[in-house]
């Protein structure tokens, strides 16, 4: 995917609240957790600051793929599917030392390159 489609980039702009990230360990066991400190990178990824992952981390280190949900002010939910890089230094953990609270650890910046949008039961990419 090159870039997201005007329908999300509004959406996302319209969210509301934390978003739900979704990954899973290598038994095939999900696990989803609220995130706060998440931003956009680039033309195609979403970037989830690693404030106080646990199992996320390791699903993440393990190669787990991942989904992101998020919600509208005007309740429309939209989900976001790709995969992982983790990055502990370079251009991205930089990027994300940049927004996210200083109050929060930001031990690491994890990327999503998205590869599906859903909203709802519709595939838009």
């Amino acid at each position: 995917m090159k870039t997201f489609p005007e329908t999300v980039q509004t959406a996302w702009a319209n969210r509301e609240g934390p978003i739900v990230l979704a990954t899973v360990d290598a038994g095939g066991q999900p696990n989803v957790i609220y995130a706060g400190s998440v931003r956009e990178y680039g033309d195609d990824t979403l970037v989830i600051a690693d404030n106080y992952f646990n199992k996320t981390r390791a699903n993440i280190l393990a190669g787990s793929r991942g989904a992101l949900l998020f919600i509208t002010k005007e309740r429309k939910s939209y989900q976001l599917k790709g995969r992982f890089t983790y990055h502990t230094s370079g251009p991205v953990f930089d990027d994300m030392k940049t927004w996210n609270p200083a109050k929060h650890p930001g031990h690491a910046a994890a990327a999503l390159k998205v590869e599906q949008i859903f909203c709802g039961a519709e595939r838009l990419v």
